[in-house]
C-alpha cells in the first residue's frame, strides 16, 4: 500500500478535464485521445464515469446508462488502460446532483420540492431531443444509500480507478418532507422555511457535510488510498471542515466574460482563491486545485476565452501556490477553438519547469489578511496585489489559535466579527511586536462584544456618520514627513466618501498619534460644481481623527476610522491604492523583504525552500479581457539575504535565462530585462563560488 505522504495525489498535478458531451460518445477514441492529453502535458485526468449518467453498463437500479454508449464495449476500461500505460492518473467524475425524469416517475421522494411541492426541472426549454433532468435532494436516498453508495462501491470495484471527484455536490433548497423532518430535529422542531434566506444559514454547509462524509467513507471502505476531491467556496466554507472529509481540494474561480464588462471577475479571483485554500494545508490537505475554465461562460462554452486573458487566469494559480486544473468543452477532437489547446499545453510546459521546486515549498509572507468574505476584505487583497506586498488569507480560527505570530503585520477588514479570542490573540501579537491594521466601525463594547478600541488607542464613545460626500482626508500635523505619505507628498488632501467612526483618541496614551484628520463636505451633493465661486472649503481642518497610530512598545497599531477598503473597490484610485500600501509599510517598521519596481499590473508571489526562494511574476498589464500579452520591461527585485547577498545566483526556470544580479544599498537586486506573461525567478546561495 502506498503511503500517506508518497501517494500520487500529493506530487505535483496538471490535470485536464475533458468536459463529455454525450453525443459526443462515439468520438472517442481512447489511445488517441490518451495521446492527445499526454501531448498537452496532463498527468491526471478528470473523466465521466456515474451520476446523471453511467459511461459503462451499470448494474445499480436508477443508475441511466449513457444512450450513446456502444453496446458491446467497454469505453471506460478501455480510456483507463491507455492512460495508465502513459502513466497517467484517472480520476472518476461523478455529478449525483440531477437525475434523469425515469428517475423521478419511480422514486419521486428522491428529488427537490420546491415551496409548492413541486420538482425542480433542469432542460424543459432545451431545444434537441433530450430527456428532462431533475434535481435531486442532497438529503434523499439518491445521493446516499439508494444510487450513489451503490454506484461508487460498483465502479471503484470495477475500474482502475485512481480518484474521485464530486461534480456539483452542494445543498439546493429543498423542502421535501425528508428535508423538513432534518431540519426540525436539528433547530429544536422549527419548521423549514419557504425560502433559502431564511435558513438558518449552517444548515446547507451541514447538509452537504453530512452527504460528502458518507461518500468518503464509502469510498474508502473500498478502496482506502483512493482520495476525495471536493470543491470549496472562498465565500463560504470553513476550510478545516472540508479536510475532514475531502483529501484534495479545488476551487473554480471562472472568468465570466459572458457577464458583460462591467460584471467581468476582479483580476484577483484565481490569485485569492488559491491563497485561501493553502490556508488548509495547516490541516494535512496539499496544494488546492485552482479549475480553470476554458470558455468566457459556459452559455459560450463552446467558444474559448481570448488567448492572452486565459493565460494570465491560469497562470494566477500555479504562481500562488496551487495546481492547474484545465477544464475544456469536450475532447481535442470536438474542440473547435484550438487557440485554447495551446494554451493549455504551453502552461502546463512551463509548470513542469517549475513543479518540482515549487513541491514542497512555503509562502514567504509578513503580511496576513484576516478574510470575512466581505468586500472589505476584497478591496485590501487587491490593494496589497497592486502594491506587490506577498500576503497570506487568514480565515478567523486559525487567527484566534494563534496564528497571527507568524507574520509581522496583519490587517483587520471592516465589518470583521470581534470575539474575546481573536482580541486577546491581537493584544498578544501586537505587545510581541507585530503590526496591527484595523478599519471603519468598530464594535462599541457593550454587551458580550470585544472591542479592539484600548489597543488601538480610541475612547469607546465613538458615533458612527452619516454617508459623506464631497469630504477629504488631511494628513497630520501640518508641515511634517511621515512613511504614510510616501509618494503623496505634493498633494494636501486626498478623496474621501463613505461613512466614517467620530471618535476620539484615548488623551491618556501618550503613545498614540493623529496622522490624518477630517476634512468635511464642502457642498452637498446637488450644488458640488454650481456656481464654482462658493467652492472653497468652510471648514479646511478639524480635529477629528481619520489615522490613527498607537506605538505602544515594540509592536504598532493603526486605525482608520473610515473604509479604506470601500474606496479602492469603488473608485481605484492610485492616490488610495498608495495609502493601504504605505500603511501596510509602516506596519512593518521596515522595507519588505521582497520589493519590485512600480510595474502596473505586475503581480508578485515569493516561496521559499530550504535556502532557495522562487518568486513568480504574473504580466496583468492592460485592459481586461486582456487581448494581447504587454511585455514588461526592466523589472526589479530587491531581496534581503540572510547572507552577504554578492553571495547568491539567480536564474529564470521559465525563460531559461540569467537575469542581471547586482549588490546595492545591502540588498541583492536581480534585473528581468523583459516579462511576458509568468516568470518563476530561483534565487539560490552559491556553492564554492559556483553558479
Amino acid at each position: 500500500m502506498e503511503s500517506r505522504d508518497k501517494a500520487w495525489w500529493r506530487k505535483p498535478l496538471r490535470i485536464i478535464q475533458p468536459n463529455l458531451q454525450v453525443a459526443d460518445t462515439d468520438k472517442i477514441e481512447p489511445r488517441r485521445l490518451a495521446g492527445q492529453l499526454e501531448e498537452l502535458g496532463a498527468n491526471a485526468v478528470v473523466f465521466n464515469v456515474g451520476g446523471i449518467y453511467a459511461w459503462y453498463d451499470t448494474e445499480v437500479p436508477y443508475h441511466t446508462r449513457n444512450p450513446f454508449l456502444e453496446k458491446g464495449r467497454d469505453l471506460l476500461q478501455e480510456v483507463i488502460s491507455e492512460l495508465h500505460s502513459r502513466n497517467i492518473r484517472f480520476i472518476a467524475r461523478y455529478d449525483f446532483s440531477k437525475a434523469d425524469d425515469n428517475v423521478w416517475l419511480r422514486r419521486p421522494q428522491w428529488f427537490v420540492r420546491d415551496a409548492e411541492g413541486r420538482p425542480e426541472t433542469i432542460g424543459a426549454m432545451r431545444p434537441g431531443p433530450w430527456p428532462l433532468l431533475m434535481k435531486t435532494c442532497i438529503n434523499s436516498g439518491y445521493r446516499n444509500e439508494g444510487a450513489a453508495e451503490r454506484i461508487l462501491v460498483e465502479s471503484l470495484r470495477r475500474y482502475g480507478i485512481d480518484g474521485v471527484f464530486f461534480n456539483a455536490p452542494g445543498y439546493e433548497f429543498c423542502r421535501c418532507e425528508t428535508c423538513r423532518s432534518k431540519y426540525a430535529k436539528l433547530y429544536d422542531g422549527a419548521e423549514l422555511p419557504e425560502t433559502r434566506k431564511l435558513l438558518e444559514k449552517d444548515f446547507p454547509l451541514r447538509c452537504m457535510t453530512d452527504n460528502m462524509r458518507r461518500l468518503n467513507a464509502t469510498i474508502k471502505s473500498v478502496k482506502p488510498d483512493v482520495p476525495t476531491i471536493l470543491y470549496y467556496d472562498l465565500y463560504r466554507d470553513r476550510l478545516e471542515e472540508r479536510a475532514e472529509i475531502a483529501d484534495l481540494i479545488c476551487a473554480e474561480p471562472q472568468d465570466i466574460l459572458s457577464l458583460g464588462w462591467q460584471h467581468i471577475p476582479e483580476f484577483w479571483k484565481p490569485a485569492l482563491s488559491m491563497r485561501f485554500g493553502r490556508s488548509a494545508q495547516g490541516h494535512g490537505l496539499p496544494a488546492p486545485l485552482g479549475i480553470v475554465h476554458s470558455c468566457p461562460g459556459m452559455d459560450w462554452r463552446h467558444t474559448g476565452l481570448p488567448p492572452a486573458e486565459y493565460r494570465f487566469w491560469m497562470a494566477q494559480v500555479p504562481a500562488n501556490g496551487g495546481q492547474i486544473w484545465h477544464s475544456l468543452t469536450g475532447i481535442p477532437d470536438t474542440i473547435g477553438d484550438k487557440r485554447i489547446l495551446e494554451q493549455v499545453a504551453g502552461l502546463n510546459r512551463d509548470v513542469a519547469k517549475v513543479e518540482a521546486l515549487m513541491d514542497g515549498a512555503q509562502q514567504e509572507q509578513e503580511i496576513a489578511l484576516l478574510w470575512n468574505s466581505a468586500p472589505s476584505a476584497e478591496g485590501w487583497a487587491e490593494a496589497l496585489i497592486q502594491a506587490r506586498l506577498p500576503f497570506a488569507v487568514l480565515p478567523a480560527e486559525a487567527a484566534e489559535q494563534g496564528a497571527m505570530k507568524n507574520y509581522k503585520a496583519v490587517i483587520v477588514p471592516e465589518g470583521f466579527a470581534w470575539t474575546d479570542a481573536l482580541l486577546a490573540a491581537a493584544e498578544n501579537f501586537v505587545r510581541e511586536g507585530g503590526g496591527l491594521l484595523t478599519e471603519g466601525a468598530l464594535p462599541d463594547g457593550g454587551g458580550s462584544a470585544a472591542s479592539p478600541t484600548m489597543l488601538i488607542g480610541i475612547a469607546e464613545n465613538s458615533v458612527r456618520s452619516e454617508e459623506l460626500q464631497a469630504a477629504y482626508i488631511r494628513f497630520e500635523p501640518e508641515g511634517k514627513d511621515h512613511a504614510l505619505r510616501a509618494g503623496l507628498q505634493s498633494t494636501e488632501l486626498l478623496p474621501l466618501r463613505g461613512r466614517v467612526s467620530y471618535c476620539e483618541t484615548d488623551q491618556q496614551d501618550s503613545s498614540v498619534t493623529v496622522l490624518a484628520t477630517l476634512v468635511p463636505p464642502f457642498s452637498p451633493p446637488e450644488a458640488v460644481g454650481a456656481p464654482p465661486e462658493r467652492a472653497s472649503l468652510p471648514v479646511p481642518r478639524t480635529d477629528l481623527p481619520l489615522i490613527v497610530a498607537k506605538e505602544p512598545g515594540q509592536g504598532r497599531s493603526l486605525y482608520l476610522s473610515f473604509s479604506l477598503s470601500r474606496l479602492i473597490a469603488d473608485y481605484k484610485l492610485q492616490d488610495h491604492y498608495r495609502l493601504a500600501a504605505n500603511s501596510v509599510r509602516w506596519l512593518l517598521g521596515k522595507a519588505p523583504a521582497i520589493e519590485t519596481n512600480e510595474r502596473p499590473g505586475l503581480q508578485l508571489t515569493v516561496f521559499r525552500k530550504n535556502e532557495e526562494r522562487l518568486v513568480h511574476l504574473v504580466n496583468g498589464a492592460g485592459r481586461r479581457p486582456l487581448t494581447a500579452i504587454l511585455p514588461l520591461h526592466d523589472v526589479e527585485l530587491s531581496l534581503t539575504t540572510e547572507n552577504d547577498p554578492g553571495s547568491y545566483a539567480a536564474e529564470c526556470l521559465i525563460s531559461g535565462e540569467r537575469p542581471e544580479i547586482s549588490v546595492r544599498g545591502g540588498k541583492l537586486i536581480v534585473q528581468i530585462a523583459k516579462l511576458s506573461s509568468w516568470e518563476c525567478v530561483r534565487v539560490y546561495p552559491l556553492v564554492s563560488g559556483k553558479k
